[in-house]
């Protein structure tokens, strides 16, 4: 689907949005608000958090199409990043910004760029939680242990049976290789 039809969609979406069809309401919500839980997490915030920005964008947005001259010039999702951004960003700094939150102050390419690399390490993520599903044990304990839980070779070598902390070392190495193979061979 390319931009203009993606817009249009978005357009109606918001049409429905200003009626109170509860049904444009839960697709805008299912569509958009977890790829803003995910940057409020990775920006030292909560799941409240992103709940909270999101309702306040929701907000702003319903102020906009109420006025009935709000005309869409980027993508919904491109809009509601930038404006729950704009929000968290003033949140994290506790002061206000210069002018009205929904005034796109940002350039909007910046805003897109932004949003295509959060997609994008979104998808590597993903990549990578399917490729650690496959890998299997030990493995997946190894590797979470050690990069998730910190803890050293030692005690992965206590814990797995290896006659000392370079056995798991080179173990590790070996699963690593494995993750590595299994993500690259993801499309």
């Amino acid at each position: 689907m390319n931009n203009l039809l993606h817009i249009e969609r978005d357009q109606e979406l918001l049409q429905g949005f200003a009626r109170n069809d509860d049904k444009s309401l839960e697709t805008i919500y299912l569509e958009n608000f977890p790829m803003i839980a995910r940057m409020v997490l990775q920006n030292n915030g909560s799941e409240d958090d992103a709940k909270d920005v999101f309702q306040e964008a929701m907000i702003v947005l319903y102020e906009k199409v109420q006025e009935g001259d709000f005309v869409l010039s980027s993508r919904l999702k491109t809009f509601l990043y930038a404006v729950c951004r704009r929000l968290w960003l003033k949140k994290l700094q506790g002061s206000s910004l210069e002018g009205p939150i929904y005034e796109e102050t940002e350039d909007t390419v910046s805003v897109e760029d932004t949003l295509e690399a959060h997609e994008e390490k979104d998808l590597q993520f993903r990549k990578m939680e399917a490729s650690m599903g496959r890998i299997g044990e030990p493995c997946k304990t190894i590797l979470e242990d050690y990069y998730i839980h910190r803890k050293s070779m030692q005690e992965i070598a206590e814990r797995f049976g290896y006659t000392n902390a370079e056995n798991a070392k080179n173990q590790k190495y070996k699963c690593l290789m494995r993750l590595k193979k299994l993500f690259f061979a993801q499309k």
